[in-house]
């Protein structure tokens, strides 16, 4: 038997139809097995090449309408960048997901990397130190308003709260999961380690068992148990029935990123069902309970439902 894995799916709000995203939201709820869906919090495509001046919706609102539009999924926006808000409003707009979703938000922050994009908008882009310190500000204050029971205070040298109420509380107990997205290994996996439930780094099996190593070391600095801590993966997870063509693809992998064909087929889940059923047994067994698919539109609604039949149902 497979080992469990929780499979979602990250839908790109950029250049894609309101209609075409509420229906695969809609579809993926109810005609698949697929555990979350994530938006993502960008307000330009923020992919190589993808163009500045191409439409994007905005993430939470976008997640707010489809929190409502479906029942079962699990919910979330993967991740949102520190910068863009203060973390008191980002914990409100939160808690009010979790209500319209019934409890069913999963929370995603990181310390934000798309530089143009601050620019164009005219918010502020520290220094890569000061948004590793402002993310860290951030879990916790969102952390404390999470599980308030009455007003909070907070002195930080970023953020500050002076007697903040916070109701109504998070539907969920006690509280919506915190994912914090990022790999970097000094800053961002030591947050994780000492505010985070989950971590969501990028990349293949072997960069998931360095950030894993490096997280366990973090979590025996702090004292934390790191079995408290899911450890998510975001990437690619590719079905490709033609052989040739899948060789091609983990070829200009590798010659991207200094690997061979061979260590790429082990370590990314672009093949065959059976061959990414493979690769994602390997993850498991790196501790890896969660994976996240890239995707972006149009959505081939039945190569979906072919990923959920023949992969992720193989995990539930």
């Amino acid at each position: 038997m497979a080992p469990k894995v929780r499979i979602g799916i990250q839908t790109g709000l950029d250049n894609v139809e309101w209609s075409h995203l509420l229906d695969f939201w809609r579809f993926l709820d109810r005609e698949t097995a697929f555990h979350n869906v994530w938006t993502f919090d960008h307000y330009v495509p923020p992919g190589p090449g993808a163009g500045a001046d191409g439409a994007c919706l905005e993430g939470w609102t976008a997640l707010a309408a489809l929190a409502q539009a479906t029942e079962r999924l699990r919910v979330g926006c993967l991740v949102t960048g520190v910068t863009y808000r203060h973390p008191s409003v980002l914990a409100k707009m939160a808690v009010t997901v979790d209500h319209i979703s019934n409890g069913r938000l999963e929370f995603g922050i990181g310390a934000a990397w798309h530089e143009p994009e601050h620019r164009a908008y005219g918010i502020p882009f520290p220094p890569v130190k000061e948004r590793e310190d402002r993310l860290e500000e951030a879990v916790q204050l969102i952390r404390l308003l999470f599980r308030a029971e009455g007003p909070v205070d907070f002195q930080g040298k970023y953020y500050q709260l002076q007697q903040a109420p916070f109701s109504p509380p998070c539907v969920q107990k006690p509280h919506p999961p915190i994912f914090v997205g990022g790999g970097g290994e000094k800053r961002t996996l030591r947050t994780a380690a000492r505010y985070a439930d989950a971590i969501n780094v990028m990349g293949s099996l072997d960069a998931a068992k360095q950030k894993i190593a490096v997280l366990e070391r973090h979590c025996a600095e702090v004292g934390r148990d790191p079995s408290e801590i899911t450890k998510s993966v975001f990437g690619p997870v590719l079905l490709i029935d033609d052989e040739e063509r899948a060789q091609q693809l983990r070829e200009r992998l590798a010659g991207m990123g200094g690997a061979t064909p061979e260590r790429v087929a082990e370590a990314l889940p672009i093949g065959n069902a059976e061959h990414v059923r493979r690769v994602i047994e390997r993850f498991a067994e790196a501790g890896v309970s969660y994976l996240v698919m890239m995707s972006r539109a149009p959505y081939n609604f039945d190569l979906y439902r072919r990923i959920s039949d023949e992969i992720v149902s193989a995990f539930v």
